[in-house]
């Protein structure tokens, strides 16, 4: 893997030039002591905030940021995506158990109509039946193909996010990683259910019509975040917020 070095919190003076091994990697990113139920997000961005190149994230990684991208995974007990994702991405199951239990994170897709494919990777290649999170809407010939598939089909009243972690919380899934869609990400933070963000700065300028990380409804309030871990490999950063406890200087005076 590329070295990683930390810049945030600061390095000790013996250890500026030290690169972060494994364990020091997993440590930084050591799940926090929280909410019954903790939202961590992943995204990789260009320099100049776009979210794809040519259609897809891969064109934005580097092999950090694949390395965190695995390693959030094993610490996560459940990985949250939408649909438009799993297929821009062609997803398959997780590949390594979760830390602390024997089988990788469930993939838990958001979809309200159902619209995946059952031969899909998500379906065929995977040790852990995913988890089809939709609608009594959604047409019951697709809800019934992703059920024969193998998926796990979960028909909740509602796609909101308080739906959706609650389900998840229900299963004991406590630990969920968000790793998009920019539509999934927005409705999150606009009903501020976000508690950490893992942000990779990838040293590149896209350019084109790519969007942004997060696209949500407007007049969403804005979260402070704290700054809690940054590291560097080669040209690239990985940041590391997690939700302010300080009072939002916006707020208006009580």
């Amino acid at each position: 893997m590329t070295r990683v070095k930390r810049l945030w919190p600061p390095p000790l003076p013996a250890e500026i030039d030290r690169e972060l091994d494994d364990a020091a990697l997993a440590a930084h990113y050591a799940w926090p002591e929280g909410p019954a139920v903790s939202v961590r997000v992943n995204f990789v961005s260009s320099l100049d905030g776009a979210v794809t190149v040519d259609g897809r994230s891969g064109g934005l990684g580097t092999a950090a940021d694949k390395a965190v991208f695995g390693l959030l995974r094993e610490l996560a007990e459940v990985v949250l995506v939408g649909a438009g994702t799993v297929r821009a991405e062609d997803y398959r199951g997780a590949r390594r158990p979760t830390r602390g239990r024997p089988t990788p994170p469930p993939i838990a897709v958001v979809t309200g109509s159902a619209d995946l494919d059952p031969a899909s990777r998500l379906f065929t290649d995977t040790t852990v039946p995913p988890l089809v999170l939709t609608l009594e809407s959604a047409p019951a010939e697709r809800r019934k193909a992703l059920a024969e598939a193998g998926g796990e089909v979960v028909v909740l009243p509602r796609l909101t996010p308080d739906a959706l972690l609650a389900e998840l919380g229900g299963r004991g899934l406590t630990r969920v990683l968000c790793e998009g869609g920019p539509s999934l990400l927005g409705a999150l933070q606009a009903a501020d259910a976000v508690d950490e963000l893992c942000l990779t700065l990838s040293p590149l300028l896209a350019g084109g019509d790519a969007g942004r990380i997060a696209h949500g409804p407007p007049g969403a309030p804005a979260r402070a975040m704290t700054l809690v871990g940054a590291l560097r490999a080669d040209d690239a950063l990985l940041l590391r917020y997690r939700r302010s406890t300080a009072p939002d200087p916006s707020a208006p005076p009580l």
